[in-house]
């Protein structure tokens, strides 16, 4: 699965309305990182490459009892860059690469136990569903969704290795040719 744009993200927070750096990393982790919390030094980072793209900009700075506070609105060209990303569909797979793909066909060449590795696997994607099934548990419609999305995924995952270890046989036949 691929990484969720943190610059197009914090990018939508400023849409709807200006915000303090401090302010819109926990905006994002509010929403979007509750797994993986965006840091405040990639936040600052983000929000400066933004300035120098015209996308969004500094409205100024506010002293308070720590470092001065800056102050960012997004800009009409961040309004229009931030409109195509909304508006663009995302490419389910660009490739047809994958870790797991790769590690079945390596195990295969190297007369490995790819069976055992296709296990490992499976036995992590189900405790990591497990995970996600206890996480939606009384929370919120957001969170629940996004647990929904990474369960349908490791689905499909599963699936995948199923039709693998039942083709085993003849994909490292294939292989070792």
């Amino acid at each position: 699965m691929a990484t969720m744009d943190s610059s197009n993200a914090l990018l939508g927070l400023l849409g709807t309305g200006s915000g303090y750096g401090y302010d819109l990393k926990h905006d994002y982790d509010r929403h979007f990182g509750s797994e993986k919390p965006l840091a405040f030094g990639q936040v600052y980072a983000t929000l400066a490459r933004l300035v120098k793209h015209g996308l969004i900009e500094l409205l100024g700075d506010e002293a308070g009892g720590g470092p001065d506070r800056k102050r960012y609105a997004i800009t009409e060209s961040g309004r229009g860059r931030l409109e195509d990303w909304l508006f663009s569909a995302e490419v389910p797979s660009a490739t047809l690469q994958s870790n797991l793909f790769a590690k079945t066909i390596i195990a295969l060449l190297l007369g490995d136990d790819a069976e055992r590795l296709l296990d490992v696997q499976r036995a992590e994607h189900l405790q990591r569903m497990r995970e996600l099934t206890r996480k939606k548990r009384g929370a919120e419609l957001s969170t629940v969704l996004m647990c929904d999305h990474a369960l349908f995924h490791i689905e499909a995952d599963l699936r995948w290795i199923e039709l693998t270890s039942a083709r085993l046989g003849e994909l490292g036949a294939e292989v070792t040719r």
